[in-house]
């Protein structure tokens, strides 16, 4: 080291390295900063992806529309949704309606982390939160059915309108079972898919149970 520290740096050596940002650089595609957006546009631009997932949901087919750019905006909107339209349903319960709010909630967002952590287990290529959005989005057709069921039995609960009921409510728990699975299939072997699907049939099968025992107070 000794004959290190005696040497001097010749001053024309110029300094290795870049600092400067050039001007005009920036590709068509590199620029996503939203720091400098309106807070309107950000607001319409999310708006109208989570109404692109909805349409998915409601004409399924298999796509990566959902696994691209997943959120959770649209299932926590739906899952509240659903909880608010089942809340004071109980046929039996004579209080104001409000853990069943809770546990509706729970239901769905705990169902639908058993059944990602079971597609991960068996050895499913998707992301834990992807499942969580593609599960929760495509509660939508329950939710529709809750609607609907909500609407016939302001008309009477009599013997037509639960066979009404049973078949609004039949159709969007095949239509959520089969969007479901139209956009989890590919993600998971082939020789499981069986046990990826069956856990999604009960999960969508006791939010249907739910809409259709629903007898408002």
């Amino acid at each position: 080291f000794a004959d290190l520290a005696g040497m001097a740096v010749a001053e024309d050596i110029p300094v290795e390295g870049e600092i400067t940002v050039p001007v005009g650089a920036h590709g068509p595609d590199e620029d996503h900063s939203t720091l400098d957006e309106p807070v309107r546009d950000t607001i319409m631009r999310d708006l109208k992806a989570v109404g692109k997932k909805f349409v998915h949901v409601m004409y399924p087919k298999k796509s990566s529309a959902l696994l691209r750019d997943w959120d959770l905006w649209g299932p926590l909107v739906l899952c509240v949704s659903l909880a608010l339209m089942l809340q004071g349903g109980s046929a039996d319960s004579k209080e104001d309606g409000g853990p069943q709010f809770a546990e509706v909630f729970v239901i769905i967002w705990f169902g639908a982390v058993v059944i990602t952590l079971n597609s991960k287990l068996l050895g499913g290529t998707i992301s834990f939160f992807q499942s969580l959005c593609v599960l929760g989005y495509c509660v939508l057709p329950l939710t529709v059915a809750m609607l609907v069921c909500r609407l016939v039995l302001l008309a009477g609960s009599g013997t037509v309108s639960f066979i009404v009921r049973l078949i609004v409510v039949v159709a969007m728990f095949a239509w959520s079972t089969l969007a479901s699975t139209a956009f989890l299939a590919d993600s998971q072997p082939p020789h499981r898919k069986a046990l990826v699907v069956y856990p999604i049939f009960l999960f969508y099968f006791v939010i249907s149970w739910m809409i259709l025992t629903f007898t408002p107070q």
